[in-house]
């Protein structure tokens, strides 16, 4: 075993007497530093100078007003200085007038839902199902033709009244969406539906109405279960008039238009025979799969050829007449009326998408007839332009006429049998309104027919208010005996007879008239909802006008 070392050169150093290699050695003095010019800073005081302290500036709020603010050249604030009042929507209003209330609202100043619907628990109806059946009675009321704006109102009732805030519904021509954000910190739960055929059944729209109407009332209770059942037996009600019911109305259609035109009891029966003939091959090119546009070109080919006839026979008949009221019954006036109203309530793009149909439908029914009169010219027919427009004055049976047009048309939109007498009713008062401006005073048809249909939209928002109900069964059939027939056929007849001219001078004609129609009828409609004390009224005008941006 090696000895121990006791020596000072085998012992080794602790670390805490290890020392830079830039400290002197131990016993060594620091030596002192050379005086050298050091750089200063530019911000330094110069030797002599004495600065004086800073003002300590006190802690303020960080919502204390600006030393520079001043009140009297202050900039106007968006939120006024009381506050934005709360607001308040009676039970007493009609439902599509609280939910349209709401809808043109912002989100953050919409009130608290106060659910209709009792549930048996506190977790209440699950938001799926909920959504879904919001999306089936959407889809239902828009394949009806109702407005894009009365459909969101119906969703964004449904909703509420199931208790579901911050819904948004968004409706498109084709296309329903419905999305729900429980919180700012939830995840938002979206369902969309695609609406792929369209019917008219003003019955199964009437319906849908009721069931909203029921769903969205607080002395009514309907369970999620309950408005399943009765929306699947709105679907599963068959309609209200058979089809040999339908083709018949489709007849009495044109063979009313017929006589407001001056035609007399054969004129009739021709064009009520023309009618029904293309209202069956319009069925049965609907059972071959074919769309819409050639079906409607199909339907307008009867009642031309059937005016062509006429003329050829040399019998002293009014070919213009059995053709102009063929075109009657086929012109779209329920989805004009729709277009406009989308246009007008800010939905542009689905009354763009309306539009388009309506003008692909009468392009079609241009083609059908454009067809069959192109051969009947070359067959040597005797068509005359100017006897479209020398129509005889007879009032009282013109009155009969438009009611019986009006009739004809409830059944064929398939109304509820209750509301024809008053669409009958409706529409006889706008034919005399029409006719005393654009006949008896000499006015201008377009005004004429704008002023009638005010009239017929003004009392069809009247009844749907009080029925709490769609306005379109009493508003859509009354419009019938003012639809552009006469301009239309006439626009036609011309480009066969190569008066380009003036055939298209003649359709743009048929074209303001239309948009007269269903201008007339958004503008009574508003009228009335403007003029009705409710107390949502105001409440309704301030959200329409804040929203708009005035």
């Amino acid at each position: 075993m090696a000895p121990e070392s006791d020596g000072p050169e085998d012992r080794k150093p602790q670390s805490d007497e290890a020392h830079s290699a830039f400290t002197p050695p131990l016993g060594v003095e620091q030596p002192p530093l050379p005086e050298l010019d050091q750089p200063t800073s530019e911000f330094a005081m110069p030797k002599g100078f004495a600065a004086e302290p800073a003002a300590v500036e006190p802690e303020g709020s960080a919502f204390a007003v600006p030393a520079t603010y001043s009140a009297r050249q202050s900039p106007p604030a968006f939120t006024p200085a009381q506050g934005f009042p709360s607001l308040k929507l009676s039970q007493d209003a009609p439902w599509q007038d609280r939910m349209r209330t709401m809808l043109r609202m912002p989100v953050s100043e919409r009130p608290v839902p106060e659910p209709a619907q009792k549930q048996d628990d506190d977790t209440g109806p699950a938001v799926p199902r909920v959504l879904d059946l919001t999306l089936r009675i959407g889809e239902l009321l828009l394949a009806g033709g109702e407005g894009a704006e009365d459909v969101e109102a119906a969703m964004f009732a449904i909703c509420r009244s199931y208790g579901l805030d911050r819904c948004e519904p968004t409706v498109t021509f084709t296309l329903l969406s419905v999305t729900h954000q429980p919180s700012l910190v939830d995840d938002p739960v979206t369902a969309s539906r695609t609406v792929r055929r369209r019917g008219t059944d003003y019955t199964r729209l009437s319906a849908v109405y009721l069931l909203v109407a029921d769903i969205n009332s607080a002395d009514q209770e309907v369970s999620l279960e309950e408005a399943y059942r009765r929306l699947a037996e709105i679907r599963r009600n068959r309609h209200p008039y058979p089809g040999w019911v339908l083709t018949a109305a489709a007849g009495g259609l044109a063979g009313s238009a017929s006589l407001l035109l001056g035609g007399g009891l054969a004129v009739f029966l021709i064009a009520a025979a023309g009618a029904m003939l293309g209202d069956r091959l319009a069925w049965l090119a609907a059972g071959r799969g074919l769309p819409e546009f050639y079906q409607f070109a199909v339907a307008a080919a009867p009642p031309a050829a059937l005016g062509v006839g006429a003329s050829l026979l040399h019998a002293g008949l009014q070919p213009s007449a059995v053709i102009t009221g063929g075109l009657f019954a086929l012109i779209p006036g329920r989805a004009l009326v729709a277009a406009v109203q989308d246009g007008l309530t800010g939905f542009y793009i689905t009354a763009s998408a309306r539009l388009l149909e309506v003008g692909y439908f009468f392009v079609a029914i241009v083609v059908g007839v454009l067809t069959v009169l192109y051969g009947g010219v070359q067959l040597g027919a005797t068509l005359n332009p100017e006897g479209v427009l020398n129509s005889e004055e007879r009032p009282v049976i013109q009155i009969l006429a438009a009611v019986l047009l009006s009739v004809t048309f409830a059944v064929l939109l398939q109304q509820e049998r209750t509301t024809v007498l008053i669409v009958a009713l409706n529409g006889g008062i706008a034919w005399v309104v029409y006719a005393a401006i654009a006949v008896t005073a000499g006015g201008s048809s377009v005004m004429a027919t704008a002023t009638a249909a005010g009239t017929v939209g003004l009392f069809g928002q009247l009844m749907a208010r009080w029925e709490h109900t769609s306005s379109l069964p009493y508003v859509t059939a009354a419009i019938g005996p003012l639809l552009p027939g006469s301009a239309t056929y006439l626009g036609v007849l011309n480009i066969a007879q190569n008066n380009m001219d003036d055939g298209f001078t003649s359709l743009a004609r048929a074209a303001a008239l239309a948009l007269a129609i269903a201008i007339g009828v958004n503008l009574g409609g508003e009228l009335a909802r403007l003029f009705m004390r409710s107390p949502a009224s105001a409440a309704l005008r301030r959200a329409a006008k804040r929203t708009r941006g005035f």
